[in-house]
């Protein structure tokens, strides 16, 4: 192998030291500079400082935490009314703010399995009908706040006008008794006129036994004398085909009924009847869905609501006074059909008597209205 290498360089060796070195004025390019590789990152060290993160995060949370309990403390010494509404304020936003997971969570499970407000269990149901009812309440305070330095307004109104502006996310528990005694105040205070209205129509009906009956009803309600429920079973089909039906009532019948369910009395004479039987029709369904369930699953607070919702002011009652007056109400409401929807209406009325007074009959000879 030496040789061939050797006969190989001869030639170069003859033509001197210049044929083994570059040609002159040529310098050869230097090499470029190794670029070094960044090595990957190791899958522990990211790890590590994702968990470093999060402990500064939890640790800055626990801070905030801590100062934010010394100056409730500070406030509940120093400013009691002031801490209570502040209490109050950062106890109902995050209520509010789970009510409105809570929705999302349930329109998404109406999306998903494709159902109607009506198919829902009762709580998710009641929580939908609450959600709006509270929504249209705020839409006047947000339209205040629109402008711009209109905030201060906002809150001096806010605090002037709670029942008014607030939902009831925002009221103090004091508050909110007060304020439910004087809704139901306004609602009572259409009671008479729709008794009287209800008698009014009573009068006209051709048949002498069924106006005599509802006669017989309306002057025990009057008397104080709470019905029974075989009483208004008894005249069920005057209120489905005769002058009784919703949307043959006369309009201050109609707007007494809707000062009675909360709603408002200044619309046009078809928009307040469809708007009644619609919210009839609610509170029917909202039945229905609570039989299914079950009233021994209620809590109490429950319980009372259901109550007020349904014409009786259960602010005052305990959860077996709230629970009988609820089961014969639901006696009544599962017996009857959407075209007796107007009886359910004025069962609002006719039943909302306080329960701890045993139903009675009218004496003998009593007057008819």
């Amino acid at each position: 192998m030496a040789l061939p290498v050797a006969a190989a360089r001869g030639p170069l060796w003859r033509l001197g030291p210049a044929a083994l070195s570059p040609p002159r004025g040529r310098i050869p390019p230097p090499l470029a500079p190794a670029v070094p590789r960044s090595p990957l990152r190791s899958p522990v060290r990211s790890l590590s400082s994702r968990a470093a993160s999060r402990a500064l995060v939890a640790a800055v949370a626990a801070a905030a935490r801590r100062v934010s309990a010394r100056y409730e403390r500070y406030l509940e010494r120093s400013w009691p009314r002031f801490y209570l509404l502040h209490s109050t304020f950062k106890n109902g936003v995050q209520a509010l703010f789970l009510e409105v997971q809570e929705i999302r969570r349930i329109r998404a499970r109406m999306a998903q399995l494709q159902l109607s407000p009506q198919q829902l269990p009762y709580r998710d149901m009641e929580r939908l009908r609450q959600f709006r009812r509270d929504v249209l309440k705020a839409i006047p305070i947000g339209i205040i706040a629109i402008p711009p330095f209109a905030n201060f307004l906002v809150l001096l109104l806010m605090y002037f006008f709670p029942r008014q502006l607030l939902i009831r996310h925002f009221w103090t528990p004091r508050q909110q008794l007060e304020f439910l005694d004087a809704y139901d105040c306004r609602r009572r205070a259409s009671h008479p006129a729709v008794l009287r209205a209800l008698a009014r129509a009573a009068r006209s009906l051709p048949q002498a036994q069924p106006q005599q009956l509802l006669l017989q009803l309306c002057d025990q309600v009057q008397g104080g004398a709470r019905p029974h429920l075989a009483q208004l079973l008894a005249v069920r089909s005057l209120f489905s085909g005769s002058l009784l039906v919703l949307n043959r009532l006369q309009v201050d019948h109609v707007r007494a009924l809707s000062q009675v369910l909360f709603l408002t009395p200044h619309l046009p004479a078809f928009l307040l009847r469809r708007r009644l039987r619609s919210h009839v029709l609610e509170i029917q369904h909202l039945d229905h869905a609570l039989l299914h369930l079950g009233l021994a699953q209620l809590s109490e607070e429950e319980l009372r609501a259901a109550c007020y919702l349904r014409g009786l002011n259960s602010t005052h009652l305990g959860r077996a006074e709230c629970q009988a007056w609820l089961e014969q109400w639901l006696r009544l409401s599962c017996e009857l059909q959407a075209s007796e929807a107007s009886l359910l209406a004025h069962s609002m009325v006719l039943l909302a008597l306080d329960p701890r007074q045993p139903p009675r009959d009218i004496p003998e000879g009593h007057p008819g209205g």
